[in-house]
């Protein structure tokens, strides 16, 4: 399946089904298909049609999913910028990609106006939901004319299509470059074992720059012709009023948000009893987190999903596994290739822990223009490391242990961050938390931990050493522990753990 045709195939089985609702806007599938060709046709006509690349630049709206759809059936490839970049980010990714057309929401458009000095190859910027300033143009005006029948573009499952950026959390982002086939199939997959039922109303409050908020979940549920609310910018009060007003009964939520919906101060099982799902991922999740959100809304279907954007989404926990496996990140999806690989990338038996591994239609072409980068991700015979350390039990379940890159060596012994994490959180004063090395003489490195209290709450640092002492190996325990108001994150809400590591490190090498 092409990326167009999961469209396409929505169209033609529920053409008058809402597809899209955001405040008083509503699209159909129908809708939603002709705007996405009247895209892939203005694109064609302005020449960046097949193997030219373009890029968007905008919080959740409705244009986002028609650029999305009308791009993949132009046969251009199209890069996802993140809306929290910096400006200079964005100026460099826009230059390293060879962007010649952005599309921009108006709230942001006042930030590409100097980047054309430092991105030579960008030719148009055209303004999405606004007046554009000079130089640019109106969203409407590009589509002017442009035929809502589908763009005359052959289109093959290899081709390349988009572009996404790595998260961020380990360092700078990288480009990955993925193939209509590899970044249709994940819906295919998702839809099949994820559980979902055709009457579910989502809400997508990742956002659709990330491969979880627009490949994983928005995109498998135009596959299975679901209804979508989308937020523009994540706010739990506001996800609670989606459910109670809106009829939203299905979401994506990452651990953090979780966190946020049942630590509000307004937060009742009763106000979300007509939440029935919710699928989440993107980050670890502590064990003690995932006991508080099932003790607080025990009615929930919690189905935990794991995937990179090299790879896709590549596991699934179902429901009824969420207490047995609780910890574990899933099963492989039926037809996913997984391994864990000792240092030698020799296959390991269950329950030993190494890299996990993974190949298959769903891995990424490469970063783009970096084949040093690609060859250190995708080996000879065509496995992708993911640089997750894991292990896979008995049943085929994954149990991820940590990032390699945010692994602890001390002393010799690998320490991971995790664990000490979890042990944090089951403290009733912890809100938030994050594990890492900081440098050491005598070891190397030792853990150290920045904490984030719930609201009105107290604790030292002594004390928090001392639960935690309590419940891992004393040479696991934080040498020291700093209170902090939030914690640096992703657009996704992954915490930044290289940010905050960094200063500790400052004029030293940090060697893994």
């Amino acid at each position: 399946m092409l990326i167009g045709e999961i469209l396409s195939d929505a169209a033609a089985h529920a053409p008058e089904k809402t597809a899209i609702r955001m405040g008083g806007f509503e699209q159909s599938f129908a809708a939603l298909d002709r705007a996405a060709n009247r895209v892939g046709n203005a694109l064609v006509r302005a020449g960046y049609g097949k193997g030219r690349n373009v890029a968007i630049l905008s919080p959740n709206r409705p244009e986002y999913a028609a650029i999305h759809f009308g791009a993949a059936r132009s046969g251009a490839v199209l890069a996802h910028l993140s809306t929290r970049a910096p400006d200079g980010e964005i100026a460099r990714i826009l230059a390293a990609t060879d962007i010649e057309a952005l599309f921009v929401d108006a709230s942001l458009a006042g930030a590409p106006v100097g980047l054309r000095d430092d991105a030579p190859e960008l030719e148009r910027i055209v303004v999405i939901g606004g007046a554009a300033p000079g130089g640019m143009e109106r969203y409407e005006d590009f589509l002017s004319g442009a035929s809502d029948e589908p763009p005359p573009v052959a289109v093959a499952p290899d081709d390349p299509c988009v572009i996404t950026f790595t998260g961020g959390t380990t360092g700078l982002p990288k480009g990955v470059v993925a193939s209509q086939e590899a970044r249709a199939i994940g819906s295919v997959r998702a839809r099949r074992e994820f559980e979902l039922e055709d009457d579910d109303v989502f809400c997508c409050s990742t956002p659709l720059f990330h491969i979880a908020g627009l490949l994983v979940w928005f995109q498998t549920g135009v596959l299975n012709r679901n209804t979508q609310v989308l937020m523009p910018a994540w706010d739990a009060e506001e996800f609670m009023r989606l459910v109670e007003e809106e009829g939203v009964t299905a979401a994506f939520l990452v651990p953090t948000q979780i966190n946020a919906v049942i630590g509000h101060p307004r937060f009742s099982a009763d106000r979300l009893k007509g939440w029935r799902y919710c699928n989440f991922g993107g980050a670890p999740m502590p064990n003690a987190l995932a006991e508080r959100m099932m003790e607080a809304l025990p009615h929930l279907e919690w189905v935990e999903q794991y995937g990179q954007s090299e790879t896709g989404n590549l596991t699934v926990r179902p429901p009824r596994f969420a207490r047995s496996k609780m910890g574990s990140a899933g099963r492989a999806f039926s037809d996913v290739d997984l391994a864990i690989l000792d240092d030698r990338d020799r296959p390991l038996p269950p329950g030993e822990i190494g890299e996990l591994v993974t190949r298959g239609a769903h891995r990424m072409i490469g970063y783009y223009n970096d084949p040093d980068a690609t060859a250190e991700t995708v080996t000879a015979d065509g496995w992708v490391r993911t640089g997750d350390i894991g292990y896979l039990d008995g049943d085929g379940f994954l149990f991820l242990v940590d990032r390699s890159k945010d692994m602890i060596v001390s002393g010799g012994e690998n320490i991971y961050p995790t664990e000490i994490e979890d042990a944090l959180c089951r403290h009733p004063a912890v809100n938030e938390c994050a594990v890492f090395g900081i440098p050491d003489e005598r070891w190397g490195e030792v853990p150290a931990a920045h904490v984030v209290l719930q609201a009105d709450a107290g604790t030292e640092e002594e004390e928090l050493i001392a639960f935690v002492a309590g419940r891992v190996a004393r040479h696991k325990r934080p040498r020291r522990i700093r209170f902090v108001d939030a914690m640096p994150k992703t657009p996704v809400g992954k915490i930044q753990k290289n940010l905050i590591r960094a200063p500790y490190w400052e004029g030293r090498e940090r060697v893994i």
